[in-house]
């Protein structure tokens, strides 16, 4: 009997995405834009979808059911005479004629779906899930059988963060803080105050932050957010605008007297009193963070939580959660963001609506598109490039890092999620000063505070991060012991932190064996590791998408498969 396909999709907001599922097993997962070359794309997941049905070689008739992460039934509550009553176009009944109905009996709403069945028999079973229940349902792919549930972000639906129980294939929901008192919001307030893009740059916010002084602004941030001892806060609207969707900024003009600093110019760089105000706006989204999470220990009274939201990409407050409120275990799903919704909204239907057992662990995110060695080699042919087929391509990586080289390492099927973990991955020596302003400013053409991620093998890990938890998907900060800081100053941050990769040989053989190369070679088992793509580009995704970045930036060296390019010292061997 083939077991049952389930069709996940982000398909509205930032970051859409595909996920998809065989007998309750996640077998592909890819975000639009790693296809579309349309960096945050909000565009319909369509390759997406074509990608998951020819990696699983079905079409979407064999599909059960399509599970949305957004159920915009419950969009529904107000009656929209302008929508319902004049339908600009027959399409819209599938908006106006539930509008009616709810209208007639309200209430709210736990779900809601489609079924389109075709003249050649074929149906389409779309199940729309509530945004949060979708977040929340990255507890079934987390390692753990019973769990505290926390999720954040800016808003779904109504809601900006819920506390949920996780049991087996059931979740409760315990609580829900509504819109507009959003923790996203406020960090994506200061976002844009410091300059960069809201729902876009907040981890610029993030970096940042380390380099100011907070006490300059932190009374004054502190009495925007009122704080309760249930883990719910306030917002102090009077200098938000993030609730009226049609003004032009996040933050209201009384901001800017309340601060006695104006709002920076997009793109401007920054000058020290915007990072004050990104370590004070960072000091308080933590407070806020973990209170949340205190508060939901106390009520759950479990020692083991998930984590998820756009909010949970925060891995500095990550690294805090895991080490000071008692947990024993914090799971943070690779793809906390809406990017993960697909993801979240498959599971909800396998797990709540079908009621089916879980079986599946995430134990690795390499679940996108993979190229064989021989579409990489008629690429290479088909562009006539000069290349090399080398027997090994972890000792030769290691070679060339170990000389001071910086690489283009494509390995293996694409990540899913945010952070490059090995597979597109640009790779470099962290031992070398000056090779975190290297690669910022001549190959991410980035901002010269934005840090690097130190890969480390996990049998290594508490040497260099003594106070920390396993950490496969740069989920979590954590301080680097002082007397190993000296030893790899590219991947150390002012504060002498690091977003750490726990590389083992279970999840990414071949990484691990690289590293343990270089290990061999230097002494030090780190290598410098962020994602393989350049300022405004998404990750690479395909070995064409790999050439393009290797040709257009400072990379030294590229290692698609076992086939290495590099560049002699004038680049002769660059296409022209």
């Amino acid at each position: 009997m083939t077991p049952p396909y389930i069709l996940g999709l982000n398909a509205v907001g930032f970051n859409t995405s595909t996920a998809l599922l065989e007998g309750g097993n996640l077998i592909f997962a890819v975000e639009e834009e790693r296809l579309s070359r349309e960096k945050r794309t909000r565009r319909f997941p369509r390759h997406g979808i074509s990608a998951a049905m020819q990696h699983a070689a079905i079409s979407l008739p064999d599909v059960e059911a399509i599970g949305i992460s957004w159920n915009p039934a419950i969009n529904l509550e107000h009656f929209s005479a302008a929508h319902s009553e004049r339908v600009r176009h027959l399409g819209e009944m599938f908006f106006s004629v539930p509008n009616h109905l709810l209208a007639i009996k309200p209430g709210d709403v736990l779900l809601s779906e489609q079924i389109i069945t075709q003249t050649d028999g074929a149906e389409l079973k779309v199940v729309y899930v509530d945004h949060h229940t979708a977040h929340a349902s990255a507890f079934f792919v987390s390692p753990f059988e019973e769990a505290a549930i926390l999720t954040v972000d800016g808003f779904g639906e109504r809601s900006c963060a819920t506390f949920s129980i996780g049991r087996g294939n059931c979740l409760e929901r315990i609580w829900t803080q509504e819109f507009p008192h959003s923790l996203g919001a406020f960090y994506s307030t200061f976002t844009e105050y410091c300059g960069f893009a809201p729902q876009h740059d907040e981890w610029k916010l993030m970096g940042a932050s380390a380099y100011g002084e907070g006490d300059r602004f932190l009374a004054k941030l502190r009495q925007l957010v009122a704080l309760n001892l249930d883990g719910s806060f306030e917002l102090n609207l009077n200098y938000f605008n993030h609730f009226q969707f049609h003004r032009p900024h996040y933050y209201a003009d009384s901001m800017a007297d309340f601060l006695g600093l104006p709002p920076n110019q997009r793109d401007k760089p920054l000058e020290q009193a915007y990072y004050d105000l990104a370590s004070a706006a960072q000091t308080v989204f933590e407070e806020v963070y973990l209170n949340l999470l205190s508060a939901l220990r106390k009520r759950s009274q479990l020692d083991q939580v998930v984590i998820a939201g756009g909010s949970a990409l925060n891995s500095v407050a990550n690294g805090k959660a895991a080490l000071n409120l008692g947990y024993r275990d914090v799971f943070v799903p690779p793809v906390p963001d809406d990017s993960g919704g697909s993801l979240g909204a498959a599971y909800a239907l396998h797990c709540q609506y079908f009621g089916r057992s879980r079986e599946y662990v995430m134990e690795h995110n390499y679940l996108g598109p993979s190229y064989s060695e021989e579409i990489i080699k008629s690429i290479l042919e088909r562009c006539q490039l000069p290349y090399t087929q080398v027997v090994d391509a972890c000792e030769t990586a290691s070679d060339l890092l170990a000389k001071g080289k910086v690489i283009g390492w494509f390995q293996g099927a694409l990540e899913f999620g945010d952070r490059a973990l090995g597979n597109r991955s640009i790779l470099a020596d962290p031992r070398i000063p000056e090779m975190k302003n290297r690669v910022n400013e001549s190959i991410k053409y980035r901002e010269v505070f934005r840090p690097f991620a130190p890969a480390i093998l996990c049998e290594k890990q508490f040497e260099f991060f003594p106070e920390s938890h396993d950490t496969p998907y740069m989920e979590k900060v954590f301080e680097i012991s002082a007397v190993k800081r000296e030893l790899i100053p590219a991947v150390t941050h002012v504060d002498g932190t690091g977003r750490l990769q726990s590389v083992s040989a279970d999840r990414n053989p071949l990484f691990h064996k690289l590293i343990s190369s270089f290990y061999t070679k230097t002494g030090v088992p780190i290598v410098m590791n962020t994602s393989f793509n350049v300022k405004g580009e998404p990750m690479v995704c395909s070995p064409e998408d790999a050439i393009k970045t290797y040709y257009t930036s400072g990379l030294d060296a590229l290692l698609l498969g076992p086939f290495l390019l590099e560049k002699s010292e004038s680049s002769s061997d660059a296409p022209r």
